[in-house]
């Protein structure tokens, strides 16, 4: 039997991809946002395709903000563009 592929919508264009194409941003219970390279952090995560469009989006509309609930550092979009480059 074929595993089931875990779908999750990236919140910048969203799009269903498979949770490995996507990166993970975390807001955890003390508020601190970080990228979830594992994807298996406690917290509220929200899903990034791995292109600098979705990263771009995100950042423009605040789409991540959003999905978080919170305000994104600069740092995290930065760290994000590294992550894919």
């Amino acid at each position: 039997m074929n595993k089931k592929i875990p779908m999750r919508k990236c919140v910048a264009t969203l799009e269903q991809l498979p949770k490995k194409e996507l990166i993970r941003v975390v807001k955890n219970n003390e508020g601190e946002i970080f990228i979830d390279l594992t994807g298996k952090k406690n917290g509220r995560g929200a899903y990034l395709k791995r292109s600098i469009e979705a990263i771009e989006i995100a950042k423009k509309k605040n789409s991540l903000g959003r999905a978080l609930e919170a305000d994104i550092p600069d740092e995290i979009y930065e760290e994000l563009l590294k992550s894919i480059s």
